[in-house]
């Protein structure tokens, strides 16, 4: 009997543990729907003008902590899903207002940096071609022009934010934007965005933003940036 008993009690103990169990483990969630993108170099390919270490965490740890605060902030409101990130910055206004400064901050992060990893490149030195090298000459009067007034709004931005080149209409335009704010949200396609957060360069280059402006001018991918001009300006 004692036994029974015992055997019994082991079955409802073990039988009371796992509805424990069950009730305290969450359900496994649906697949995010942003992932943090691969670096498409080695941290240390932008070398001497970026630092890896500062590669590292800029991707690795600020770029994800936008990707995941976004996928909690679209996991808050239905309506939300199946949205692209652009798709997201494009309707911001008219976004529920819970979520709106959530998609704006990390949403413009995520968006921010995803063209931004891809605007660089270990082709050190080069310049654009093609329609783009005419277009800059159009827009600013020459290459050399261009970068010093993308140089010139990059150092402008006060505390944190981006100096961008897009296309407004049917023109190229510089302009600043503070925070993550993209300009996609004001109806313009970002082109080439230059990362004036400190933690874009603050282990290098401390409070000198004018020498990480012209150490990263240095390293613009500028096959893809002009590669993205053909087709955005189609």
């Amino acid at each position: 009997m004692n036994d029974t008993l015992s055997r019994r009690s082991l079955v409802q103990m073990a039988a009371g543990a796992a509805l424990l169990t069950t009730k305290l483990t969450p359900k496994l969630s649906a697949a995010a729907p942003f992932t943090l993108p691969p670096l498409p170099y080695a941290f240390d390919a932008l070398e001497p003008y970026i630092d890896a270490r500062t590669m590292e965490i800029h991707h690795d740890k600020h770029h994800q902590a936008y990707v995941d605060n976004l996928n909690k902030a679209v996991a808050s409101d239905s309506s939300l899903s199946g949205m692209t990130v652009e798709e997201l910055l494009a309707k911001l206004d008219t976004l529920p207002a819970p979520v709106r400064t959530a998609i704006r901050n990390q949403g413009g992060g995520h968006a921010n940096h995803s063209l931004f990893w891809q605007t660089l490149g270990p082709a050190k030195g080069a310049q654009p071609g093609g329609a783009l090298a005419k277009a800059l000459d159009t827009s600013f009067g020459s290459y050399s022009k261009f970068e010093d007034q993308l140089k010139a709004a990059a150092t402008g931005v006060f505390g944190s934010g981006w100096a961008w080149l897009v296309v407004d209409g049917n023109k190229l335009a510089i302009e600043q934007y503070p925070n993550q704010d993209s300009p996609i949200s004001k109806g313009k396609k970002p082109l080439l965005g230059i990362d004036v957060w400190e933690h874009a360069y603050y282990l290098k280059y401390q409070n000198r933003r004018p020498e990480y402006l012209a150490a990263i001018t240095k390293v613009i991918n500028w096959d893809f940036v002009s590669g993205r001009y053909d087709q955005l300006s189609k």
